[in-house]
């Protein structure tokens, strides 16, 4: 279908905060700095004050230095607290230059958080680094600082955490002006391609590291060699280094403090797994993407502490997996796109703390759902793309605190749905299939709790639309289709909640539908790509202040009207598709 509806199949849910993922894409381009540079950051003090809470005296006051701060050459004067407040707000608002960061030489502050800020250079280090002893927490994360700026750090020997993610200056020279930062804690540097092997012999000092992150540090190779007496670490993230090895892993070995071990895509095997049987506190563990199969499961079974793990995209087959029901505390498992089947399943049925299950894409059927019956703990459930159908349903009614469940382009019908109505606690509901039409969505509407709703590719006409009106606490709506047309869009209106709404594929809708959709002002984000929008009806979008990005690709609208209307009333709008 093209860019126009690209979108997530398996709906984002706090399941994969819980498996420790990590962001496969990032841009640096200009246009991603001008958005960042455009959305206000959370805390701001004029955040407050749009929502109607009442400020502090210190608020408005340092909300007021802020407004004049080019009258001011210097804050050293004030308590550190002040003028930390001030940095901090200035920052928030996107107000801080690199003329007024001169007022904040030798102010003692602790904290500076200028990450993804647009035009952070070395010169901007100078003042960093004035702050001295004092300097306990910095992130100059997609930032243009090199290894001239990092050296500058040296002068702050109290520092805690660093944070230079997408740093593409810095490489191995910069590290070496770590070594003598023994009070760092944590010390993140995803994606900085300059670093090898022959730089992390700099870091071998930090023995106070509890937190080390090298995501997508593809040239370290064998530099996991100067880590091995990291003693402290209790969290190491390596995920997408594909140079990272099962010899890497006899380094790690001894990392008995490791709580969570992030590997996605990494060339490790059983083999490399089972080098890491004595770190016995390990938490969390994200193994997607690797080259192991069930047979690493010999290993991780004796992982009494494991809560969290990620096995997405291995080659996992059903031999092996009875090694899952050693893992009592687990609470979010991930087996997404392996090839496990319902004989998998039975080895499941152990765990009671289950709370967040993938099974995308798994050749799961309706009898391995019966084994899930006990798993009474269980919020999350995705099973799209699997042979799940209408029988296997009637194994979740006694789910009663399921909100999470996806049932995208499997077997489901309309008369299925019916075995969801005792599951009230639903939320988030994920039903792009085109076996769902209206009478499916009849029988949901005594699901009224549910917040998100997606109906993409679900055949749901006009008539379906009226069934909408149960769902009064819905935020999020997607109904592409096809079969809509101006009168089914009237059914909308109504949803006051809504933040996020998709009409687009429906190349029935025209203007008529931008006018009476125009009342619902807590709107985001609004889709409506191969319709028969044109430039005329564009005026109907200005109510919708809160409007961050707007989509109407393959409609007969132009980026220039679409920048008009940008300008003129919609001031939060940063993501506009025809550019």
């Amino acid at each position: 279908m093209g860019g126009a509806c690209s979108r997530n199949r398996t709906h984002s849910t706090d399941e994969h905060e819980l498996l420790g993922n990590t962001s496969a894409k990032f841009s640096k381009s200009g246009s991603f700095k001008w958005l960042l540079f455009t959305l206000p950051r959370s805390g701001s003090i004029g955040s407050k004050l749009e929502e109607g809470k009442c400020p502090t005296l210190m608020e408005l006051c340092v909300k007021k230095v802020c407004e004049d701060i080019n009258k001011y050459s210097s804050f050293s004067m004030l308590p550190r607290d002040i003028s930390q407040q001030i940095f901090t707000e200035l920052v928030n608002n996107h107000s801080l230059t690199e003329s007024s960061l001169e007022s904040f030489h030798d102010c003692a502050l602790q904290d500076i958080q200028i990450g993804e800020y647009p035009g952070v250079q070395d010169s901007w280090m100078e003042v960093i680094a004035s702050q001295g002893e004092s300097l306990l927490s910095v992130d100059i994360s997609c930032s243009d600082v090199s290894d001239c700026g990092l050296d500058m750090l040296k002068e702050c020997p109290s520092l805690e955490t660093l944070t230079c993610n997408y740093c593409d200056d810095i490489s191995d020279a910069g590290l070496s002006s770590l070594s003598g930062l023994s009070n760092l804690t944590s010390l993140s540097l995803k994606k900085n391609t300059g670093i090898t092997a022959e730089g992390m012999k700099a870091l071998s000092n930090l023995t106070n590291l509890v937190n080390f992150d090298l995501e997508r540090c593809t040239q370290i190779r064998s530099g996991l060699f100067h880590i091995k007496d990291l003693r402290k670490l209790e969290s190491l993230n390596l995920g997408y280094c594909k140079c990272v090895t099962d010899a890497d892993m006899k380094h790690l070995s001894g990392l008995t403090n490791l709580k969570e071990l992030l590997m996605p895509c990494c060339k490790v095997t059983d083999v490399g797994i089972s080098h890491l049987k004595d770190l016995l506190k390990i938490q969390c563990l994200n193994l997607e993407g690797c080259l192991v199969t069930a047979a690493c499961l010999e290993t991780i079974s004796g992982f009494v502490s494991l809560v969290l793990l990620n096995l997405s995209r291995c080659g996992i087959y059903d031999e092996g997996c009875e090694n899952f029901s050693g893992l009592s505390k687990l609470r979010a498992l991930n087996l997404g796109f392996n090839n496990i089947t319902d004989a998998c399943m039975v080895h499941l049925k152990e765990l009671m703390s289950l709370e967040s299950l993938n099974l995308d894409s798994c050749k799961i059927g309706d009898d391995g759902l019966s084994h899930l019956k006990g798993l009474l703990q269980l919020r999350s459930l995705i099973l799209s793309d699997s042979d799940v159908g209408n029988i296997g349903l009637r194994h979740l009614s006694g789910l009663k605190n399921l909100q999470t469940i996806n049932l995208s382009f499997t077997m489901v019908t309309d008369s299925g749905l019916k075995k969801l109505s005792g599951l009230t606690s639903i939320k988030y509901l994920n039903l792009d299939s085109r076996n769902i039409t209206d009478a499916g969505l009849a029988a949901l509407t005594c699901l009224s709790g549910i917040t998100h709703l997606d109906l993409f590719g679900a055949r749901v006409t006009d008539l379906g639309t009226n069934y909408l009106k149960y769902f009064k606490k819905l935020e999020s709506l997607e109904l592409c289709g096809g079969l809509l047309t101006d009168a089914g869009v009237k059914n909308i209106k109504d949803l006051t909640a809504l933040t996020l709404l998709n009409l687009s594929q429906n190349s029935n809708l025209t203007d008529r539908s931008l006018e009476i959709i125009s009342g619902l002002t807590s709107l985001v984000s609004l889709n409506m790509s191969n319709s028969r929008v044109s430039n005329s009806g564009l005026h109907h979008l200005k109510p919708l202040k809160n409007l961050r990005s707007l989509t109407l690709e393959s409609c007969k609208v132009t980026a220039t009207e679409l920048k008009k209307i940008q300008l003129a009333a919609l001031p939060n709008l940063i993501n506009v598709r025809p550019e």
